[in-house]
């Protein structure tokens, strides 16, 4: 659990985490622990998908992870991320966004998500405005992108 890692104080000079953190209960423990096992210099690189920051644009994001994958906490926008980093006490040297297109039919066949539930993610996406079809590009298979970011911060 990425709340308690098993290691001691100081112990890596390196930490990843890719597409996990959206899975964390409390990401702020989290990157404590993670502060607490890199040896000082050491850096951190967290990737996951975030959100766009806009309510609306979250909503969707939030909902369509949560319908697809019962595991998912929270996707967070990148001013959060940055801020969670510097309260765990980590300095952000550097921070990426890119775009992540996502084939439907492997997307939900990965988290083996129900018929019924992937049926609710179809209806959900005919149902969303222009707004959203077009920042997700969401197309008629289902297929969309997601916006993610790699950050990296070093222990001071």
């Amino acid at each position: 659990m990425a709340e308690t890692l098993p290691f001691a104080d100081g112990e890596f000079d390196l930490v990843i985490s890719r597409y996990s953190a959206h899975h964390w209960h409390d990401v702020g423990q989290a990157l404590r622990e993670v502060k607490r096992v890199l040896k000082p210099g050491g850096r951190a690189i967290m990737m996951d998908v975030v959100s766009p920051g806009h309510p609306l644009l979250d909503i969707y994001l939030q909902t369509v992870e949560a319908l697809r994958d019962t595991s998912h906490v929270r996707n967070y926008a990148p001013g959060e991320w940055t801020g969670m980093l510097t309260a765990a006490g980590l300095l952000v040297e550097e921070v990426t966004a890119d775009r992540l297109p996502l084939e439907f039919g492997s997307w939900v066949a990965r988290m083996r998500t129900p018929e019924t539930l992937v049926a609710a993610i179809r209806e959900f996406q005919r149902s969303m405005s222009e707004e959203v079809v077009r920042h997700f590009a969401i197309q008629p298979d289902g297929t969309f992108t997601s916006d993610i970011m790699m950050l990296v911060a070093r222990r001071g």
